[in-house]
């Protein structure tokens, strides 16, 4: 009996000793200082742009300077595995996309975290609409007309992407897996040469981002059979998605969503979410946004996020082993 009672007794001395040092935290008004703002990409990027116009109405919501730290490598993870190992305060947060956030996660043989275990998620903030864009030449003008010419000369039409296992590549394995066509994949170092070779008719097409296509589809040097997402692109209503023109269910976007290392107090997680979310309804971010094609998330809950992210992870898993894509 005596020898319990010390044991209650330690125990209960022990966790008040701890509870000054929990107390300390929670209590600790934040922020104090700088708020690291990490962009797993190079600088000069659509997510690093955004990123940026969201730093600056951040900062103000704050109350303090919120840095862009531009962590790039291998797709995003580079950036991503610096997150992991940062300490859990809130004062290092990432503006991750869907490969770090979920395609990696199949796409490469090593991961040093797991988008679903690894983070804080904070808010989901959009998508980028991909696109369908194809050569001025190619006498295709819808998305049927496009099938049809496949269908009539299997394996000549070629697709351009950014490179092995990018949403740009994965498109078009989604894309041949719906229609039955036979478009033949060629990757590149990045979107810039992708395109460049669009342009010179070295390619027949492309699933790029809206953001990129833009200037080029207006200017008449490419032209837009239709949008891969499920709605139509608020920044160009006219054109219509693929999945009108009946390919159900087709949907290729890249989502934008901030997180932090897994332990950042709840407390932190909701400051961090409000000011997002302030910063996201300035007339600066929403005037930048819109003219980047961005379109914005609904639920901006932290536990949207996620659900999200996890959901993503499962549904591109099945799309990477079809393309047979994997990398170390």
């Amino acid at each position: 009996m005596f020898k319990k009672r010390q044991f209650i007794l330690a125990m209960t001395a022990a966790a008040a000793a701890c509870l000054p040092m929990a107390k300390s935290l929670a209590a600790e008004k934040f922020p104090e200082r700088t708020v690291m703002f990490v962009v797993p990409f190079p600088p000069g990027g659509p997510t690093d742009a955004m990123a940026r116009v969201l730093a600056v109405e951040l900062g103000k919501e704050l109350g303090q300077s919120v840095i862009v730290e531009n962590k790039a490598g291998a797709g995003g993870n580079i950036g991503a595995e610096y997150l992991e190992r940062a300490k859990p305060d809130g004062y290092t947060i990432m503006f991750g996309t869907s490969g770090p956030l979920a395609i990696n996660q199949s796409l490469y043989k090593k991961m040093g975290y797991d988008p679903r275990t690894s983070f804080a998620p904070i808010m989901y903030v959009g998508y980028l609409p991909n696109i369908l864009v194809v050569r001025e030449s190619l006498a295709v003008k819808t998305v049927p007309e496009l099938i049809a010419l496949d269908r009539a000369k299997p394996n000549k039409l070629s697709f351009a992407s950014s490179g092995n296992g990018a949403s740009s590549h994965l498109a078009g394995v989604m894309f041949n897996e719906l229609a039955g066509t036979t478009l033949m994949h060629v990757p590149y170092k990045g979107t810039g040469p992708a395109l460049n070779d669009l342009l010179a008719g070295q390619v027949d097409m492309t699933f790029t981002d809206i953001l990129t296509a833009m200037p080029f589809i207006k200017a008449g040097k490419v032209r837009a059979l239709g949008v891969a997402t499920a709605k139509r692109s608020t920044a160009m209503p006219d054109i219509p998605t693929i999945a009108e023109q009946g390919l159900k269910g087709y949907d290729v976007s890249v989502f934008f969503g901030v997180v932090g290392p897994k332990g950042i107090p709840a407390d932190r997680v909701q400051a961090l979410n409000h000011a997002f979310a302030k910063a996201l309804d300035s007339d600066s971010v929403k005037k930048a946004f819109a003219a980047q094609g961005l379109e914005r998330g609904g639920d901006t809950t932290p536990a949207y996020l996620s659900k999200f992210i996890a959901s993503e992870v499962e549904r591109w898993s099945s799309v990477v082993k079809k393309s047979g894509v994997t990398l170390d």
